[in-house]
């Protein structure tokens, strides 16, 4: 293959054939990048976790995040497959994760295994209320495909909110 031939590739379009509109490409296209994003940095993070839990509830907790992690690295491959389904570009690397992740890494050397689930818990419920939001931005472009697979991860990440908020609980507290 020539030089001229391999610049000629790289400036080829990678547009989808769909029948939303631009402005819907764009938008939709968009968000789930940075939903994308965040579920790469909350797996990150719940593997970190993972990795690192000690104490008497070990086993219990380090089965928790390795179950929590798959789940959501299996919804990256969903996103993004979404976002070219639709004519749309996604991530390329690791450091545009970095630039549109909203939720927060935590590198610090020891968290108590009750700071991690509290601080996944509320990670996943920000997630939700993120996805909600992109869901609503869907439904304005009638976008039904989007809107259901939304409702499936948001159904997810709710689910593991509760399993983190219940694992923490102390026995007798409410709240």
């Amino acid at each position: 293959m020539t030089t001229e031939a391999v610049k000629t590739r790289r400036k080829a379009s990678l547009a989808t054939p769909t029948n939303l509109g631009a402005d819907a490409v764009r938008d939709i296209s968009g968000a789930l990048t940075i939903l994308l994003a965040d579920m790469f940095a909350l797996y990150v993070k719940t593997k970190n976790f993972h990795w690192h839990v000690s104490g008497p509830h070990f086993r219990d907790y380090h089965l928790l995040l390795d179950e929590q992690a798959a789940q959501i690295f299996a919804t990256t491959d969903d996103i993004a497959e979404r976002v070219r389904k639709i004519g749309g570009t996604t991530l390329r690397s690791i450091g545009q994760i970095g630039r549109l992740q909203r939720v927060l890494d935590n590198d610090a050397d020891y968290v108590t295994p009750l700071d991690m689930l509290a601080e996944l818990k509320d990670d996943n419920l920000q997630l939700v209320t993120h996805m909600r939001e992109t869901h609503d931005l869907c439904d304005e472009h009638r976008d039904v495909a989007s809107t259901s697979l939304l409702e499936t991860w948001i159904d997810e990440a709710e689910r593991r909110t509760w399993f983190l908020y219940e694992a923490s609980r102390r026995g007798g507290t409410v709240g």
